[in-house]
């Protein structure tokens, strides 16, 4: 049997899209680190938030040197805390539950984003960039909510080492 020679060129260009394809979707899954939600995440319980210690009271916290905590609840069709501050150059783990439905959770610009499930505590850590002046970030719900779905979001705030400031409870 005789093969045609443009047919052996798209034979050849077929395999090496097909090779291309699963080299790109391996690297996806597993080369860059990207993790589901699964269940060895903490739990809470979406009911009693505010029995919680990292909940009940959502917000930054300073956990180490340059190394933060924010907590941060979502619910129908916003999140708490709404806005808030992290310094340039620093760690930031962000803790996020629901109260309601399934959420999501994105910082837009960035490669943060992780779903939202009542009940359990999605938690990813993100390395803030070093800034010269105060740079926002919107935070969105890729997760349809309900009616208000598209109300949801918050602002993230990197602002410069020496102008940061922890809030106090008062």
């Amino acid at each position: 049997m005789n093969i045609h020679t443009y047919e052996k060129f798209w034979l050849a260009a077929a395999m090496v899209l097909i090779v291309g394809f699963i080299a790109t979707i391996t690297y996806g899954s597993v080369g860059i680190g990207i993790a589901m939600v699964d269940d060895e995440q903490d739990t809470v319980n979406p009911d009693n938030l505010d029995e919680h210690p990292g909940f009940a009271d959502p917000g930054v916290e300073q956990v180490g040197e340059n190394e933060y905590e924010v907590h941060i609840i979502a619910v129908q069709y916003a999140y708490f805390p709404g806005d808030f501050e992290v310094p340039a150059d620093s760690e930031v783990t962000f803790h996020v539950t629901s109260e309601d439905v399934i959420h999501s959770f994105s910082v837009v610009g960035t490669n943060a984003n992780t779903m939202v499930i009542p009940g359990e505590v999605a938690s990813l850590t993100v390395e803030m960039p070093d800034v010269d002046e105060p740079t926002e970030y919107g935070i969105l719900c890729n997760e349809y909510c309900g009616p208000g779905h598209h109300d949801m979001e918050a602002l993230m705030t990197v602002v410069p080492e020496d102008e940061f400031e922890l809030e106090d409870d008062e």
